[in-house]
């Protein structure tokens, strides 16, 4: 039997944790809430960026059209400063004789040019100060018209601050919309999956679409009732073939139990032909157990029983012992013949015997050992082993090892077993021997029985 170094996972075995993965509800609300912080970040940004440009506009254009109409006073009053009656600016006019002067007073304004620029500082004791300056210079006079910022720097503070509160707020209500919004979109898909699971409890599949109005979530009714439909036909189909199939081999293999035991039942045989019918006899057993399990598994029925595990490993054993032919191969039984279960004969025979046989046919020389347990099976061979790849397809329906070589089966002997085990509970592992082969454990204690797929 091949070399096996990991344990395959069966049906009821603990499966690996999963990944975590977010609810379709839980993604809803995510991109509720994602969706109303971006759009409130960006139209705080956008209002806050509008309103500043919108009040940089306003505020050039009133300083463009003040200092022109001061240097139009100005000129007109006979060179008198007379001033501006407007709050919050300050002109001054500054002849030709006093250039130079304000070159030393004020070396920022000296140096500006035509138009209207910020000026931004602190004062001596520390205090800031933000105006915008519009300059207009002749060859003979220079206006200069200064609006004071400090108001509207404050204005822009609060309006910021209002923003802090702002996005935080619409944010909760996204958050509370897409809540809302998750509860009305996933109530028929959460009804949809209830009513599910409720049917899956039933023999019959019950009618789903009805529940449901004409939308998405309906169409997926639907298609759900057409779906389980057709599986239901399947199934029933499936268990209709193994029901007639598992009744009109019984009729055959009847006949064949009762000719082999007459034909034994006579004191002249030879021992050849004795030999023969006893094989055949063996046989028509292993064709009963296996039609019998096969049953089992299509009704994913567990049947009840007393099994002598013992008395059918001995039967199994020796039935090997009669097909090795040349093969210098040792089967043996150890351990203590006290395990028994609750299972039908034909179960236990079925699963212990794809062990055995797979133990027999890659064991060319050697021995296969039975090993009995309290509550389980070993099936210890001294094979070639089993490659890597081998051991993670072992249990897989149709897959033959690489040792199988030209060897008959089908390679679905211990897809059979795995399934027997998830019927009653039970569980199948291998691992490497202590020198060579394979430990196959048949672990018989009752355990968690799985529904088969």
């Amino acid at each position: 039997m091949p070399l096996a170094e990991v344990s395959p996972r069966l049906p009821g075995s603990p499966r690996p944790a999963p990944r975590a993965r977010r609810r379709l509800r839980t993604r809803i609300i995510l991109s509720f809430f994602l969706l109303g912080l971006g759009l409130t970040l960006l139209l705080a940004f956008a209002t806050n960026w509008v309103r500043g440009r919108v009040e940089e506009d306003m505020i050039s254009d009133v300083m463009n059209r003040n200092i022109d109409a001061y240097s139009k006073r100005y000129y007109s009053s006979g060179g008198r400063d007379i001033g501006l009656p407007v709050q919050q600016m300050y002109g001054r006019v500054v002849g030709s004789d006093k250039f130079e002067s304000l070159k030393e007073d004020q070396p920022d304004w000296y140096r500006l040019g035509d138009g209207i620029h910020p000026i931004v500082g602190r004062n001596e004791d520390g205090t800031p100060f933000a105006y915008k300056l519009a300059v207009r210079k002749t060859p003979d006079t220079w206006f200069f018209l200064a609006y004071d910022m400090q108001e509207s720097v404050r204005r822009s503070e609060k309006f910021e601050r209002a923003l802090y509160i702002v996005v935080p707020v619409f944010t909760l209500f996204s958050l509370l919309l897409g809540w809302w919004s998750a509860s009305r979109v996933m109530a028929p898909v959460s009804e949809l999956a209830r009513r599910l699971r409720r049917s899956g409890t039933n023999s019959e599949p019950q009618p789903l679409a009805r529940y449901f109005a004409e939308d998405e979530v309906g169409e997926l009714a639907k298609a759900l009732d057409d779906y389980s439909g057709r599986l239901t036909e399947v199934v029933q189909r499936d268990r209709e073939f193994n029901a007639d199939v598992s009744h009109e081999l019984r009729t055959p293999l009847a006949v064949i139990r009762g000719a082999v035991e007459l034909l034994l039942s006579k004191p002249d045989l030879d021992e050849r032909t004795r030999t023969r019918l006893q094989r055949i006899q063996r046989s028509e057993q292993q064709c009963t157990d296996l039609i019998s399990a096969l049953l089992l598994l299509s009704r994913n029925e567990r049947a009840v029983g007393e099994c002598d595990v013992a008395k059918v490993a001995q039967q199994l054993l020796d039935s090997h012992r009669a097909q090795l032919g040349g093969k210098a191969l040792e089967l043996r039984l150890e351990g203590e013949p006290k395990l028994v279960v609750d299972a039908p004969e034909s179960a236990v025979s079925v699963a212990l015997g794809n062990l055995i046989g797979n133990a027999v046919k890659y064991t060319q020389h050697g021995e296969v050992v039975v090993r009995l347990h309290d509550a389980a099976v070993d099936v210890i061979d001294s094979g070639p082993g089993l490659s890597a790849e081998d051991a993670a397809k072992l249990f897989q329906r149709g897959y033959r090892g690489t040792h199988a070589g030209h060897s008959q089966g089908g390679g679905i002997g211990l897809s059979i077993v795995r399934r027997l085990c998830a019927l009653y509970g039970w569980d199948v592992q291998v691992r490497p021997g202590a020198e060579r082969g394979v430990i196959a454990t048949l672990t018989l204690e009752r355990g968690t029985p799985t529904t088969l797929g």
